[in-house]
Formats: C-alpha cells, structure tokens, sequence
C-alpha cells in the first residue's frame, strides 16, 4: 500500500476530462505507476490522498485486499474517488475485462460503504502521453491520455523543487546502500566510539555542537565535498541523541532544507543499521513536510523495517496513511527551534511555504 498527497489546492480536476487525471497521478504519487490499483481521492471537490496498491495476479486476491485501501480512503475524510486500474493487457485481454468490471462492482460497493461515492473506474494500458484508457464497467468510455509532464501539477512539483521518477525503483535508489565497503568501514569506527560516553549524559554544548558540525556537512556536500567516513560515523553517533535529533527537525521548514535532506539521503545509503535508522526519519520527516509523500514513503518503510516500535517513524507512517497534510506535519519542527534555543545555537530561518508547497 502507498499513500500520497498533492498539496495543491488549486489543480481543475477535469473529471469529465479522464485522460487529464489520469495523467497527473505521477506527480502525486512521485513515480509513474505500473501494473497498479490507483485510488484518487476527493474531499468536497479538492484532490486529496493518492493510493496504490500493487495488482494482485489473481483478481480474487486484489479485491480480498481492498478493504485496507478503503480504509485508508475513509480515514482521510474522503466523500468520493476516482480508481484508475494501470495494466498493460488490461484493454485487450477479454479475461482481464471481465475481472476488472467485477473488481470495479466490488470496489464500488466497498466504499460505498464507507459514504465513499465512487465517480468512475478507469483502466489504463500506460499512463503516458498517448496512452488509452476505457471506463472499467463497460460503458464504453474511452480516451487517450495527457502528457504527464505537462500536467498542471507536474509543473508544480518540479516548481518545488520535488523529483519525479520513471518508476519506483528508481525512487528506492535514493535510499538504498551504494557502497558496502564503505558501510563496512562507517560501522567500525562508529563501534570504536559507541562504548566511550553515553549519549545522553553529554552537556548541551555538547549537543549543540553535533548540531552545528552537521550544519557544517550539509553545506559542504552542497557545495560539491564529500563528507569524510569519520564526519558521517559522528553524525551517526550525534543523532542518537534526542536533543540533536530534535533540533535537526527543524531544518525542514528552514531556508537550509534541501542542503539538509541531501545528507539526510546520503546518510541513509551509507550508514549501517540501527544507525541508519535516523538518517531514514529525519529523510521522511523532511521530505513529508514539503509535500513529497513518495520519498517520505519509503524512507518510512525501511525505517520501520529496521525498527518496526520507532515512535516518530510510527507517527509519520499513520499520518501519511490518513492523509494528514504537510502543513500539520511542519508544526513540529517547532520543537526544534526551542530545543536549538535550549542549546545556545542558531538555526536557519524558517522558510515560506505557498500554497502549492
């Protein structure tokens, strides 16, 4: 199950316009869908949550799983949907029809349960420019899909500085291991230091100090230098403190915020597990506050993969799978500033979000 958002309140949903909504879903969802059941929701005429789950082989299969879908739908306070079927043989394999018209009876009457009105079930051959789609329930509805890219809210994400993916292995590569040696030789110097003090007896200065000398990081990764093995194993070792992991928060609704998502990247495909774990958090917190639900996604799914009772990772997890918005989710950044004012240090200016952001 994978659950996105758009921010943006202004988008013209074109429902009588099937091949313009079809083709806006890789923007929300980050990545192009493929062989995939896509729920986009709607909350008193806005776009809201944008849910995919994976086709099953079987439809019998697919349609025992739509209840967590529906769930997740409901939870959001969505009042109607729209349910875009993605499959490659699913216009021309006469099987494939008559499982995807019983899917979309199915799906009707699921949420209908809910109080969810279902508007329309498409099937889709690709979702790209040129691509065909035909109404699931055989009303012979039928028409070519828009460009993706030139999709209103397409435009919007790359506005926001958002990357949007061919296929979502490609967004997994963000977060995925690049160097097994290097991991290797992060874990032994961070073990080498693990044992020397506790984390949490240290003084704030101490703790302020990690603070900045990550500041420091991000600004020479951003610069084009690689941060050293013994820079990340220390930045490791500093985050396991709440103090520091609370103020670097902050940094997604600052002005330094893309420098500080870029480390918070590299530090999730390099460093070992556990210690991967808050590289992966402060990842998702920081791309969930500025609308990219994708990679806060599975930044959130490997760290609960590694720490399935890790509270924040927990917190984030049900947020984005309600469909909580990204304005809500910034609020706790709050947290950091106070703690960084605890700690003597000055952080970044907060930014200024707009609508679409």
């Amino acid at each position: 199950m994978f659950t996105a958002m758009t921010n943006s309140t202004d988008f013209d949903f074109h429902l009588n316009r099937p091949g313009a909504l079809i083709a806006a879903i890789p923007a929300v969802l980050g990545f192009v869908p493929e062989e995939s059941l896509v729920l986009v929701t709607l909350e008193a005429g806005e776009m809201g949550a944008v849910i995919r789950a994976d086709l099953a082989d079987d439809t019998a299969d697919m349609t025992a799983g739509l209840d967590q879908l529906c769930e997740v739908a409901a939870s959001g306070g969505a009042d109607a949907a729209v349910a875009v079927i993605v499959d490659p043989d699913g216009l021309t394999c006469r099987m494939c029809i008559d499982e995807y018209r019983m899917l979309a009876a199915v799906l009707e009457t699921r949420l209908g349960e809910r109080g969810i009105e279902v508007l329309a079930v498409h099937v889709v051959d690709r979702i790209a420019a040129g691509g065909r789609w035909q109404c699931a329930d055989g009303c012979g509805n039928h028409g070519v899909i828009d460009d993706p890219a030139a999709s209103p809210l397409a435009l919007a994400a790359v506005l926001d500085g958002r990357r949007l993916y061919a296929r979502r292995t490609e967004l997994l590569e963000v977060i995925g291991t690049v160097a097994v040696e290097r991991t290797e030789s992060i874990r032994c110097i961070i073990e080498k230091r693990s044992g020397a003090t506790d984390v949490c007896a240290r003084k704030d200065s101490e703790a302020g100090a990690d603070v900045e000398h990550a500041l420091a990081v991000a600004r020479q990764l951003a610069d084009g230098t690689e941060p050293t093995d013994t820079d990340l194993a220390a930045l490791a070792y500093a985050v396991v403190d709440p103090r520091v992991r609370d103020t670097l928060y902050a940094l997604a609704v600052g002005v330094f915020a893309g420098e500080a998502e870029e480390l918070w990247a590299l530090l999730a495909r390099t460093l070992p597990p556990p210690w991967r774990l808050e590289a992966l958090v402060l990842l998702a917190f920081s791309a969930y506050a500025r609308g990219d639900g994708p990679l806060a996604g599975v930044a959130l799914e490997a760290a609960l993969d590694i720490d399935g009772a890790h509270r924040m990772a927990g917190m984030l997890d049900t947020a984005l799978q309600t469909g909580l918005r990204p304005e809500r989710i910034r609020e706790l950044a709050l947290t950091g500033y106070r703690m960084a004012d605890r700690l003597g240090i000055v952080l970044p200016p907060r930014r200024e979000f707009g609508r679409s952001a």
